[in-house]
């Protein structure tokens, strides 16, 4: 069994009452490992079919499954670094399947790294609408970013912000957002060592605090109407039910709904709080000694559609000079089949090329990690596609490709940073596995010269 703070266990203890030492003893099991399948890319049949992974359904997301860890290393498959499936606990999953996200909405994650329930929303969304996902740690958006792009996703904008800094400036324009908020992580005890260490009291009290600052600034943000789901990986109720009391007394405008996948979950505790308001009960908690998965939290709140309303117009980015245009249109023109199959608003972050979404708002003055898709970088006297759009593009609809079979020696090399010999033509092409994108090589001299990003590349021992 793993060590435990003594506050902590006096706290369940008083919390559980009768289902204490049921609840103790999932500290003596090993914590269940899961996936869940990118239905941007393929769908849970067709991965289904493709790997021998041990893969049993869960309940409350149908495009996740648990897998057998003794077994199984889908971490270490390159069907991974393809974006086919991303790893999360499958508790997690709950927030994400309570937004609901529906193709052609604004959505927000406002504290989203390292973003499996970012991908979450946007394997929903299916590249349809805008996914704003903001993380203000400098250090764990980067994460973020390689999971989204991993991933495939193509119709994200990425703001490395404190979310006070949002409120005004996308006012009104979300018709969901998710604050899956920094919390104390008792829920996570049984696989996160640090934190069981940073625990504390004092401790839990501040992040409440936290938590009120962050869901208070976002809920300026939703549309009237609109959808704001509330999550934690915490047992701890001054983060949860207590945290709507505050919320709720501060915004009256806002109500509490039932939990889409409530016959899952347990019910939030109102006689946790101070309130005892019977409308807490329908927040979820995820227990794992009531499932397979991690403690979870998670509460939906809809905004009165009577609530005064706030439009944004659509913001001006940085322009694209004529150079950068050419060289851009050039690559299109020898790499896709249809050159202009990617279409829309351009600009140039310094020398990078990005694809913005129409309706996204100025972004001037805040910290912008990607403005929109990643499409390359404009050099002096070419264009060089990123990782980003190697992953988000089909074989089909480029020009010339390299396939490997996932079981293929040479595929190996490849993702190890050496050249290959190939009998293709001069210039970019990409190479995929089994079918899907995978990173791009450059055919010069009979050799498939690498162009697989150095920080991913395989171990060669």
């Amino acid at each position: 069994m793993v060590s435990l703070p003594e506050d902590y266990l006096k706290q369940m203890r008083a919390l559980l009452q009768e289902e204490y030492e049921t609840f103790i003893h999932t500290y003596e099991e090993a914590p269940t490992r899961s996936l869940r399948v990118n239905t941007l890319k393929l769908s849970p049949a067709q991965l289904a079919e493709r790997v021998a992974f041990h893969l049993q359904p869960i309940p409350w997301c149908r495009e996740a499954f648990y897998y057998d860890h003794e077994q199984d290393r889908p971490g270490k498959h390159v069907y991974h670094a393809a974006g086919l499936y991303y790893i999360q606990d499958a508790s997690a999953m709950s927030p994400a399947e309570a937004l609901a996200p529906q193709p052609g909405e604004t959505i927000l994650d406002l504290c989203a790294a390292p973003g499996g329930k970012t991908t979450q929303i946007a394997a929903k969304m299916q590249g349809q609408g805008l996914l704003v996902a903001n993380e203000i740690d400098g250090k764990r958006i980067k994460a973020l970013v390689e999971n989204l792009e991993r991933c495939g996703v193509t119709n994200a904008v990425v703001l490395n912000e404190n979310p006070l800094r949002l409120t005004h400036r996308f006012a009104g324009f979300f018709d969901r957002i998710l604050i899956d908020a920094p919390c104390s992580g008792e829920g996570m005890f049984r696989k996160d060592k640090d934190a069981r260490e940073r625990w504390s009291v004092r401790a839990t009290k501040k992040c409440a605090d936290l938590q009120l600052e962050i869901v208070s600034a976002a809920a300026p943000m939703l549309k009237p109407g609109g959808r704001l789901v509330y999550s934690t990986c915490t047992f701890n109720p001054q983060e949860n039910e207590q945290l709507l009391v505050r919320f709720l007394t501060k915004h009256p405008e806002f109500r509490l709904v039932p939990v889409p996948q409530a016959e899952h979950y347990q019910p939030g505790r109102p006689d946790w709080t101070t309130s005892a308001d019977p409308e807490l009960s329908k927040a979820a908690r995820l227990w794992p000694h009531h499932l397979r998965g991690e403690g979870h939290f998670v509460a939906v709140l809809e905004k009165d559609p009577d609530a005064e309303e706030s439009k944004q117009r659509p913001g001006k980015f940085p322009p694209v000079h004529a150079q950068a245009k050419k060289l851009w249109q050039q690559f299109a023109a020898e790499t896709f089949r249809e050159p202009d199959h990617i279409q829309g608003q351009l600009t140039l972050y310094g020398e990078h090329l990005y694809l913005v979404p129409d309706e996204l708002p100025s972004l001037k003055g805040l910290k912008v990690e990607r403005p929109g898709r990643y499409l390359g970088q404009v050099k002096k006297s070419h264009f060089a596609p990123s990782h980003a759009l190697a992953l988000s593009v089909w074989p089909d609809q480029v020009t010339q490709t390299v396939n490997f079979n996932a079981d293929d020696p040479n595929l190996l090399l490849y993702l190890q940073g050496e050249a290959l010999p190939v009998s293709r033509k001069k210039g970019w092409t990409l190479v995929s596995v089994d079918g899907f994108g995978l990173g791009w090589g450059k055919v010069s001299g009979g050799l498939l010269k690498n162009h697989y990003p150095k920080w991913l590349r395989w171990d060669k021992y």
